[in-house]
């Protein structure tokens, strides 16, 4: 019986024994996500083909109230459908179906898209006073863990988890993970990190701990404390303010963070790196002058991100640095993941071995020039000193994305994103990509 199938047990037998189940029903939420959307990926060189894929897909979401009494019981639902509309075997790109899925749809054996896929993810939830218990499907988004909605239909994980508010100003949480399901997948995956996350060869666990909290300190200070360990990979301690200072009539953001990532388990060890349970990263060069990857996660990463607002404007500036051996470590099964870092953009992330990275970024409302809905955003980074036997490398990634949401009418929430971006350097291969993007919510209870 997995996580969800117990979830839904769990929730109906207590709602059963209840007689005050009205604000189960009265206080239930359900809605319908549309999102059409187009991917292409070229890859700028002669190994690797152009990637296109378009499809749409469908998310159902069941939100119950909670049963009456000292402890209130309810359950959640999220299904989720994808079907394409336009994939070819040469643009979906994936000749060896056993391994992951191409850039939008899983893979049939012959190496083609499917033509659809789905999933559905039951929770079952208890409230008691402000502490909430869930278990099932979650969508966690917190430092340690993210989960990821880059592409047709989300990520989601299954596990455990406590949140409570009891203490004013502080929220605490706490939980277990135990699979994934990728954003294009139907099933259920152990969790790994880079380097130790082929789908032949890789190691996985079924164990992520993780635990932590936002304390408010005034209104204008956020600080986060969080911890997270993927059993046999790693350990990971965070900390993190985000200030909020008012200028004249602008306003000035700041956005510290700190990660602090070391070695569990099997990776901690010669025998266990040598079984697989490995890290991406650069240790040396051999007496014969080949590079060394020693595997074992060794990581720190802080970073810095300034946004200033005035109007309709947002001017941004930033700087991440990495050190130790390793690349940063974070939840990633080879089929699309998400860290917490200021530099994880449209196609980059910016978190090899020694990696340092500066950002800027501008961002224009236009509901400031009279057109409410219209938004505008320009990215660029540039990262060097990544650590490579020929060398320090360097990479940059300039992104320019365009969003815009209907204000009014029979259609009113209807967004449209356009999102353009390229990666160059000799850090990995050149990219450009769009993505064009339609969504709708709308609104069943």
């Amino acid at each position: 019986m997995n996580k969800s199938t117990l979830a839904l047990a769990v929730a109906s037998g207590l709602l059963a024994g209840q007689a005050g189940a009205a604000g189960f029903i009265d206080d239930s939420k359900a809605s319908l996500g549309l999102r059409n959307f187009y991917i292409n990926q070229d890859t700028r060189n002669e190994q690797a083909n152009t990637q296109e894929e378009w499809g749409q897909g469908f998310q159902f979401n069941y939100a119950s109230g909670f049963t009456a009494g000292t402890v209130g019981v309810g359950v959640d639902a999220l299904g989720l459908l994808g079907v394409k509309l336009d994939s070819g075997k040469g643009r979906h790109y994936n000749p060896d179906s056993s391994k992951y899925s191409g850039t939008v749809f899983p893979t049939e054996e012959d190496g083609r898209a499917v033509d659809e896929f789905s999933s559905l993810g039951l929770t079952g939830k208890l409230r008691l006073s402000k502490t909430e218990a869930r278990l099932g499907t979650l969508l966690p988004k917190l430092p340690v863990v993210t989960y990821n909605d880059g592409r047709l239909l989300p990520q989601t994980f299954e596990g455990g988890q406590i949140s409570s508010n009891e203490i004013d100003n502080l929220t605490l949480i706490g939980g277990q993970l135990e699979h994934a399901k990728g954003r294009s997948s139907s099933s259920s995956e152990g969790l790994s990190i880079g380097g130790a996350n082929n789908a032949q060869t890789g190691q996985f666990s079924n164990k992520f701990y993780y635990a932590g909290g936002d304390y408010k300190i005034g209104k204008n200070l956020l600080a986060q404390y969080y911890y997270g360990n993927l059993e046999d990979f790693y350990t990971q301690h965070f900390l993190g303010l985000v200030h909020n200072w008012a200028i004249g009539s602008g306003a000035l953001k700041t956005d510290l963070r700190y990660f602090n990532s070391a070695s569990d388990g099997k990776n901690g060890s010669a025998v266990g790196r040598a079984e697989g349970f490995t890290s991406t990263g650069f240790y040396g060069v051999n007496g014969a002058g080949r590079a060394i990857t020693r595997g074992e996660v060794d990581n720190d990463t802080w970073s810095a991100l300034f946004t200033y607002s005035l109007g309709g404007h947002a001017l941004s500036a930033g700087y991440q640095q990495l050190s130790g051996d390793s690349a940063f470590p974070y939840l990633n099964q080879g089929d699309g993941a998400t860290a917490y870092l200021i530099t994880d953009r449209q196609i980059g992330k910016f978190l090899s071995a020694g990696e340092r990275t500066w950002v800027a970024e501008y961002g224009y409302d236009f509901a400031a020039a009279g057109v409410p809905g219209l938004k505008a955003v320009a990215t660029y980074l540039k990262g060097d000193h990544i650590d490579s036997a020929a060398g320090d490398k360097q990479e940059w990634e300039r992104d320019f994305r365009l969003d815009y949401a209907l204000q009014s009418g029979p259609l009113k929430g209807l967004g449209f994103s356009w999102r353009n971006a390229s990666l160059r350097g000799n850090a990995s291969a050149d990219q450009d990509e769009n993505r064009l993007i339609l969504s709708y919510t709308l609104s069943l209870l």
